[in-house]
Protein backbone atom coordinates (compact mmCIF):
# COMPACT_ATOMS: atom_id res chain seq x y z
CA UNK A 1 0.00 0.00 0.00
CA UNK A 2 1.31 3.42 -0.94
CA UNK A 3 1.20 6.36 1.46
CA UNK A 4 0.60 10.03 0.75
CA UNK A 5 -0.02 13.10 2.85
CA UNK A 6 -2.87 15.56 2.55
CA UNK A 7 -0.28 17.94 1.11
CA UNK A 8 0.62 15.35 -1.57
CA UNK A 9 -3.02 15.13 -2.54
CA UNK A 10 -3.22 18.89 -2.89
CA UNK A 11 0.07 19.40 -4.73
CA UNK A 12 0.66 16.10 -6.55
CA UNK A 13 -2.77 14.62 -7.13
CA UNK A 14 -1.98 13.26 -10.65
CA UNK A 15 0.76 11.05 -9.15
CA UNK A 16 -1.58 9.73 -6.44
CA UNK A 17 -4.36 9.21 -8.99
CA UNK A 18 -1.94 7.19 -11.16
CA UNK A 19 -1.24 4.87 -8.22
CA UNK A 20 -4.96 4.33 -7.73
CA UNK A 21 -5.46 3.76 -11.48
CA UNK A 22 -2.79 1.03 -11.31
CA UNK A 23 -4.82 -0.73 -8.61
CA UNK A 24 -2.86 0.43 -5.56
CA UNK A 25 -4.53 1.43 -2.32
CA UNK A 26 -3.25 4.73 -0.92
CA UNK A 27 -3.24 5.60 2.77
CA UNK A 28 -3.62 9.33 3.40
CA UNK A 29 -1.85 10.69 6.45
CA UNK A 30 -2.45 13.97 8.25
CA UNK A 31 0.09 15.15 10.81
CA UNK A 32 1.80 11.76 10.55
CA UNK A 33 -1.30 9.79 11.50
CA UNK A 34 -3.53 7.73 9.18
CA UNK A 35 -6.45 9.87 8.08
CA UNK A 36 -8.10 8.03 5.20
CA UNK A 37 -7.60 5.25 2.67
CA UNK A 38 -8.26 5.57 -1.06
CA UNK A 39 -8.93 2.33 -2.89
CA UNK A 40 -9.63 1.72 -6.58
CA UNK A 41 -13.30 1.54 -7.46
CA UNK A 42 -14.61 -1.88 -8.39
CA UNK A 43 -15.98 -2.02 -11.92
CA UNK A 44 -19.74 -2.38 -12.12
CA UNK A 45 -20.99 -5.68 -13.42
CA UNK A 46 -23.12 -5.12 -16.45
CA UNK A 47 -26.39 -6.98 -16.47
CA UNK A 48 -27.03 -8.45 -19.85
CA UNK A 49 -30.59 -9.19 -20.71
CA UNK A 50 -31.38 -12.51 -22.31
CA UNK A 51 -33.29 -12.04 -25.53
CA UNK A 52 -35.72 -14.81 -26.35
CA UNK A 53 -35.62 -16.04 -29.94
CA UNK A 54 -39.33 -16.57 -30.53
CA UNK A 55 -38.84 -17.58 -34.16
CA UNK A 56 -36.46 -20.36 -33.04
CA UNK A 57 -39.01 -21.60 -30.49
CA UNK A 58 -41.75 -21.65 -33.12
CA UNK A 59 -39.53 -23.57 -35.56
CA UNK A 60 -38.70 -26.06 -32.80
CA UNK A 61 -42.38 -26.55 -31.99
CA UNK A 62 -43.89 -26.52 -35.48
CA UNK A 63 -40.93 -27.13 -37.78
CA UNK A 64 -41.57 -25.84 -41.28
CA UNK A 65 -45.30 -26.59 -41.10
CA UNK A 66 -47.53 -23.75 -42.22
CA UNK A 67 -51.30 -24.00 -41.82
CA UNK A 68 -53.61 -22.68 -44.48
CA UNK A 69 -56.47 -20.39 -43.56
CA UNK A 70 -58.93 -23.26 -44.15
CA UNK A 71 -56.98 -25.58 -41.80
CA UNK A 72 -56.91 -22.90 -39.11
CA UNK A 73 -60.65 -22.35 -39.47
CA UNK A 74 -61.31 -26.10 -39.19
CA UNK A 75 -59.13 -26.41 -36.08
CA UNK A 76 -60.84 -23.38 -34.50
CA UNK A 77 -64.29 -24.78 -35.21
CA UNK A 78 -63.28 -28.14 -33.73
CA UNK A 79 -62.00 -26.42 -30.57
CA UNK A 80 -65.22 -24.48 -30.19
CA UNK A 81 -67.28 -27.65 -30.58
CA UNK A 82 -65.20 -29.40 -27.93
CA UNK A 83 -63.58 -31.85 -30.31
CA UNK A 84 -59.90 -32.59 -30.28
CA UNK A 85 -58.23 -32.36 -33.60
Amino acid sequence: MKAATVRDLRNHFPRVAAWIAEGESVEITKAGKPFARLVPATPEKSRQLVKVDFAKQLRKTWGSRVFSAAEVAEMRAAELEGEEG
